[in-house]
């Protein structure tokens, strides 16, 4: 049990709540090691429990996800090697996508996706890696981030410190390649793109590859 991957769901509705938790609960290598109704709760069992993944409903009343989020990386929770957040959310309602992926969300899960998309959505988040479809992934930042005409002067400031070789990666990150796919295209191997993507993850300071997706989409023009 001790290399399961730990999951903390958190959803203000007790019947999903429950559901998801029933869904992972039988899953081999995943443990539901606890459930909350609101971010406060959200945040406080993180603190004390530390889970792998955090399944966070966006929208809730008093404390939503958008808040969660903000709570859990000014507690230094978030990140690689500690909690990764996957949101739940449905596409056309939840206007501060592009701000949870800032924030630091890892990324995001419909809310009815299968039981096999939910599982894999939650190791993958766990693994480091893409939850959705580059596909899904370019449409929910599209859909957020199309209005922005000219880039922000803080965002740019973000690249600065980016080799060329680190920029080409943002970028192709930004376009929803794979490591292996940037392997290929750029014609170096997976361990030194691996390396490229952290080091451009750290100078950016970028909590995950979603949201450097956004930073490249939001600095493209």
């Amino acid at each position: 049990m001790s290399d399961d991957v730990t999951v903390l769901v958190v959803d203000d509705e007790r019947i999903i709540r429950e559901g998801l938790a029933a869904i992972l609960g039988v899953q081999s290598g995943v443990s539901v090691v606890g459930s909350a109704g609101d971010g406060e709760e959200a945040v406080d069992l993180c603190l004390r429990l530390r889970p792998d993944v955090v399944m966070l409903d966006i929208r809730m009343p008093r404390r939503d996800g958008l808040w969660t989020l903000r709570e859990l990386g000014r507690h230094g929770l978030l990140g690689p090697g500690r909690v990764r957040v996957l949101v739940l959310t449905t596409f056309g309602l939840d206007e501060y996508v592009d701000q949870a992926l800032m924030a630091g969300a890892a990324g995001f899960l419909l809310k009815n996706s299968s039981y096999e998309e939910l599982t894999a959505a939650v190791r993958a988040v766990a693994a480091g890696q893409r939850t959705l479809s580059p596909a899904v992934t370019d449409r929910i930042i599209e859909s957020h981030l199309s209005a922005r005409r000219q880039p922000d002067p803080g965002d740019l400031g973000r690249l600065v410190d980016l080799t060329s070789r680190e920029r080409d990666v943002l970028r192709l990150i930004g376009d929803g390649l794979s490591n292996a796919e940037i392997a290929a295209h750029l014609v170096v191997s997976l361990h030194t793109v691996k390396t490229h993507v952290s080091r451009m993850l750290a100078k950016t300071g970028c909590h995950s590859r979603a949201q450097a997706a956004v930073l490249a989409r939001r600095t493209r023009r």
